[in-house]
């Protein structure tokens, strides 16, 4: 029989993996679609300042190959929709960027006229000094970027939920042994 200690390290070391873990973001959410958005009152970056993204996770885009694209890009190449010195350049219609360091990320369509029609996209990687019970960081920390909102990333599950998860088969497993 397991002592209630072990149990207990156990289910602690599960509940950190799981919040190390990375996240897989599809841009747009649900739909998934890196494409010209349907309206003028549709963002994607409006879309990513509802959504927490942290170092490690990755975000994907889905668009139709050798039609479109992906480019990674500067905020003044954001700003202009500068499509002629991209930072990275991906074609592959299944697009998965690691989100490696913290700080503001620049993406706009490669396909001709797409970003000035709003086919873009910017958000803000927390860093990593922002745990799991910090409040999201002030817009004027990332003055480059969007403000970050409170809600989590999309299809992901909030932390606080799964501390009640764990809690809860801990203290069962014990109440059984």
């Amino acid at each position: 029989m397991a002592s209630p200690s072990l149990i207990v390290s156990i289910f602690s070391f599960i509940f950190l993996f799981s919040l190390a873990a990375a996240n897989e973001v599809t841009v747009g959410g649900k739909s998934g679609d890196w494409k010209i958005p349907p309206s003028s009152s549709y963002s994607f970056t409006e879309w990513a300042q509802k959504a927490r993204f942290k170092v490690g996770d990755f975000i994907v885009f889905r668009y139709e190959s050798g039609k479109d694209s992906v480019l990674e890009v500067t905020k003044e190449a954001y700003n202009s929709c500068n499509t002629t010195n991209p930072l990275a350049n991906y074609t592959d219609g299944e697009t998965k960027v690691k989100l490696d360091r913290s700080g503001p990320f620049y993406f706009i369509s490669g396909a001709n006229g797409h970003c000035e029609k709003g086919q873009k996209l910017s958000l803000v990687v927390i860093s990593p000094r922002h745990s799991v019970s910090s409040p999201a960081p002030s817009p004027v920390e990332f003055e480059d970027g969007p403000a970050l909102a409170p809600a989590p990333t999309s299809g992901s599950v909030r932390h606080g939920d799964g501390l009640y998860v764990v809690l809860g088969l801990v203290l069962g497993l014990l109440a059984w042994f």
